[in-house]
């Protein structure tokens, strides 16, 4: 068993707070090691509360899978 199945064996026990936790460092983790670019996922996160009513609507569903 790889290294991310074990953890995410482990995640799926968690309940959704401590498992928001863990996303949390593994976020940090990459941005840390330069595998994501730290300004753009500010970016991400300021703009979600503002295009939440446009991302989550009805009409929008069909997009949810791709």
């Amino acid at each position: 068993m790889s290294t991310a199945e074990r953890i995410f064996k482990e995640a799926q026990k968690l309940p959704d707070t401590l498992a928001q936790e863990v996303l949390d460092f593994i976020e940090y983790i990459e941005i840390k090691h330069g595998l994501r670019d730290r300004l753009t996922e500010e970016l991400k996160q300021a703009q979600e509360p503002a295009m939440r009513h446009v991302w989550d609507n009805q009409d929008d569903e069909v997009w949810n899978g791709v």
